[in-house]
């Protein structure tokens, strides 16, 4: 196949918005609704992009259009520009005048319960202009849209540096994880409590993919127990923490969280292999922005205030 020339001035910064959004709407049609085009054009300027790269990027059905292998990568790359323009934009602005723009930040279990709020109203106090998207998913989940712009860091438990390709880590506290319950739970009557007694309860436990998740999983072996047959597998903070409180499950948190509800405690069934590394995990090819400078300023200083 011969050689491809994308910086030849036939390609257009409004042929990389048209195709995300047929992309994103799934057929050419909605695509025009959502740009405020006429369908003609749309198609038009499809097949322009499709003449320039020599390959079709979308195939047509009954009920819309699905991307091609060639689609899946052009998309890929137009997301990535499209994303660096919108960070250039937010940087230049943040630049004239340090008060608005935007960090989106996405959030595991760890750091998302105490740390993120206090560090957020400590941004809003300084800089009320600036806005803050919180959203939260797996580590999995987030770094593909960490690497392609649309977050701006992801705050929570720090995955071995060797899994990271492409990224870089800012540790900010390191903090034990604790097997909790609710105060009144009939485990607390239990003589010399162990791991294997509490099998006889529900617990909730982290997703799979999680790196706490294989943490506890190792604690269970090397003690010679399979994991608890009735479970629940969450990692919202706010769910974990109200089936705790309401129920007998039995969950592991981090000692942060788990000491600032005063309706469940930890359990005396140490786990102590299981330490959690706090902090943010960027890109490492990227500057961050000035909104996302001063938002981990704000987490640093929460952070060393809450390990002080």
């Amino acid at each position: 196949m011969r050689a491809i020339d994308l910086l030849n001035g036939r390609l257009k910064l409004r042929h990389l918005v048209l195709v995300v959004a047929i992309a994103d709407q799934g057929s050419v049609l909605r695509a025009a609704e959502h740009l405020h085009l006429a369908q003609p054009a749309v198609t038009r300027s499809l097949r322009e992009v499709e003449g320039i790269l020599g390959v079709d990027l979308f195939t047509r059905g009954p009920r819309g259009v699905t991307p091609t292998l060639f689609g899946e990568a052009f998309i890929e790359h137009a997301r990535a520009v499209l994303a660096e323009l919108r960070r250039a934009g937010d940087r230049i602005t943040g630049l004239a005048d340090g008060e608005v723009g935007t960090v989106t930040i996405g959030t595991l279990l760890a750091g998302s319960n105490v740390l993120l709020p206090r560090a957020i109203a400590a941004l809003k106090k300084d800089r009320p202009g600036i806005t803050v998207i919180v959203q939260e998913a797996t580590f999995d989940a987030q770094v593909p849209r960490l690497l392609d712009g649309e977050i701006d860091l992801i705050l929570g438990r720090l995955n071995p540096i060797d899994d990271l390709r492409g990224l870089r880590q800012l540790t900010l506290y390191g903090e034990p994880v604790l097997l909790v319950a609710r105060q009144d739970h009939p485990a607390r009557a239990v003589p010399d409590l162990t791991l294997a007694d509490l099998l006889a309860y529900p617990w909730v436990l982290p997703l799979e993919q999680t790196a706490l998740r294989t943490e506890l999983e190792q604690v269970f072996r090397a003690s010679g127990l399979t994991l608890p047959g009735n479970l629940v597998e969450c990692t919202s903070v706010l769910t974990v923490r109200t089936l705790v409180r309401d129920t007998d499950m039995i969950a592991a948190l981090p000692e942060l969280v788990a000491r600032t509800d005063v309706d469940i405690a930890p359990l005396p069934v140490p786990l102590e292999t299981v330490r959690r590394q706090v902090g943010v995990t960027l890109p490492a090819g990227r500057t961050p922005t000035p909104s996302a400078r001063l938002m981990l300023d704000h987490l640093e200083r929460e952070a060393a205030a809450l390990t002080a």
